[in-house]
């Protein structure tokens, strides 16, 4: 019967620890793991801020493109891929 002290003991320092790591700070790492982990969360938000867009413009022949990348030398306009959620009317026309 001396052992059930120590188990109830060893079951508390357990659950102690356990509820430690679950309520750390994990901004609060430091090091060469954090970094990556940083970097890798800035490029997933760069990539997503991306993904949505598409880019029009007219070519030297006046035909109206429409890419995922913008031209280089050109006007051009963002396009969200995205539709709105309500239409949107606008009196200017090309």
């Amino acid at each position: 019967m001396e052992l059930r002290p120590a188990w109830i003991l060893l079951g508390l320092a357990g659950v102690a620890a356990l509820a430690w790591y679950a309520a750390r700070d994990p901004s609060a790492d430091s090091g060469p793991a954090a970094e990556r982990r940083d970097a890798a969360i800035r490029a997933n938000a760069e990539a997503a801020s991306d993904a949505g867009v598409l880019y029009r413009w007219r070519d030297a022949h006046g035909v109206l493109q429409i890419t995922d990348t913008p031209p280089k030398g050109r006007k051009y306009e963002r396009v969200e891929r995205d539709a709105p959620p309500a239409i949107e009317v606008h009196g200017e026309r090309e």
